[in-house]
């Protein structure tokens, strides 16, 4: 996009990559990708605590504990922990479920005091990469924060990376020797390690039903410790992230899409990030749709602010009754918050059409991760939500709390477009309708009931 910088990592994972060169000119003082904050300034203070930590090619610490697989180069990947300069309990420091309410200060500078180490293997074929590929196996299943010691080939050097689907870290480099101390393994992820018959789908669901969190079931999904013996592979933590949503949210839905309907319009409103969430839940079968509006200055918009409003950015996804069978364009948000939305109607036992409608405005000034809409999406249904006996009156309050007008997100909107150009069965018969079955095991598989 004109006028944007954007950094990443190269094809050899080595140096970030400066897409032009708007940040030489500027260097955080006149504000030309006409953010609010200057994103590299941010982690640039966040790393300037950690630089007596880079300054040797050793390092100890207590990992939270995290791991990172990368992508670039697959199936030829680095892998490897990530450890802090410091000891005692630093589990915060790689469990998203708990940044809820930071700054994005506190994310950045939690996350870029973490090293990460790297050594490269092969994905799919693991096991013959030796006693390091186990130690990181091992951190990954591991339940609290264990001491772990990293020889480097050379000092780690500051890492550039903006991505919407991980979260933020630090500096960086090759390893040439691992030693961590032992410790408990999270006994859901334990049973899926020995489980050599077990499906890596059927693990997944059977860790979070039994109360594992997400994050510790994505760090064991991206390192080969679940599925079927012969099919367990290393999976990039990007990856990973996108898979184990949507793992959770597909099993939701052979429940969630058969309960009975809401009997109201829900709208459930929460801030964050100065990101403004409104979740529109509507008396009617499965439906789902996420709808992002990106303000100029933030993270993936940067063009610059105009007096009449122009230049934000919508993208949006949906799907309906059948749900999608392609990859949504938003990308993993689709996913996480498609999750936390039947994770709602699993815990009520009904169903309803949900869309999501997300303002990130100029305060968002850098991407910290998809847990930024899962969490985000979990924290504002677990409020009580305001109800409504029509849909006016529920866009009325959406537009009441957001920058936009209904008419905008309307038009943006695939699900509210059918809404008001389609006819339903209720429609004719009632909301009752679509409550012919009390019991959902007796409706079909697929089809709308």
């Amino acid at each position: 996009m004109s006028g944007e910088t954007l950094f990443s990592e190269d094809f050899t994972g080595e140096k970030p990559v400066v897409k032009n060169g708007l940040c030489v000119i500027c260097r955080g003082t006149k504000m030309l990708c006409h953010k609010e904050r200057c994103p590299l300034m941010i982690k640039f203070y966040s790393r300037s605590k950690t630089m007596p930590l880079t300054d040797m090619k050793d390092l100890a610490g207590s990992s939270p504990p995290a791991v990172f697989v990368g992508r670039y180069g697959y199936p030829k990947v680095d892998i490897g922990p990530l450890i802090p300069g410091e000891f005692g309990d630093t589990s915060i420091m790689d469990k998203p479920e708990k940044w809820v309410g930071k700054s994005i200060d506190d994310i950045v500078d939690m996350r870029y005091r973490l090293v990460r180490g790297k050594y490269r293997i092969d994905a799919r074929d693991f096991r013959k990469a030796g006693r390091i590929v186990t130690d990181v196996q091992e951190l990954a299943l591991t339940e609290k924060p264990v001491s772990v010691e990293a020889n480097f080939r050379e000092r780690p050097h500051g890492r550039i990376v903006l991505d919407d689907d991980i979260q933020p870290f630090g500096p960086a480099a090759r390893m040439e020797g691992l030693r961590k101390s032992n410790g408990r393994w999270e006994h859901n992820l334990e049973k899926n390690y020995y489980d050599t018959d077990l499906t890596a789908t059927k693990g997944v669901i059977e860790a979070y039903r039994n109360g594992t969190l997400i994050s510790e079931i994505q760090k064991a999904f991206s390192v080969g410790t679940m599925g079927i013996d012969k099919n367990r592979r290393f999976v990039p933590t990007r990856w990973s992230i996108t898979a184990v949503d949507d793992i959770i949210g597909k099993d939701y839905l052979k429940r969630t899409r058969f309960y009975p309907v809401i009997d109201t319009y829900r709208v459930y409103y929460w801030e964050q990030l100065d990101n403004r969430w409104a979740i529109l839940m509507m008396p009617t079968t499965w439906r789902f749709e996420l709808i992002e509006a990106w303000y100029p200055g933030t993270s993936w918009n940067p063009a610059p602010p105009t007096p009449d409003g122009d230049n934000i950015s919508i993208i949006s996804d949906c799907e309906f009754f059948d749900s999608r069978t392609e990859y949504a364009h938003i990308g993993g948000c689709y996913y996480a918050s498609r999750m936390a939305v039947n994770e709602l109607l699993e815990r009520e036992h009904r169903t309803a059409g949900a869309v999501i409608c997300r303002e990130a405005h100029e305060g968002y000034v850098m991407p910290v991760g998809v847990w930024n809409v899962r969490e985000n999406v979990r924290a504002a249904l677990r409020t009580p939500p305001l109800r409504f006996g029509t849909m006016e009156a529920a866009l009325d309050f959406i537009e009441s709390k957001m920058d936009l007008k209904r008419e905008v997100w309307i038009r943006n909107s695939g699900v509210l477009t059918d809404w008001f150009t389609q006819r339903r069965l209720e429609d004719y018969f009632g909301a009752s309708a679509t409550n012919l079955y009390d019991d959902p095991s007796e409706l079909p598989e697929s089809g709308d009931p």
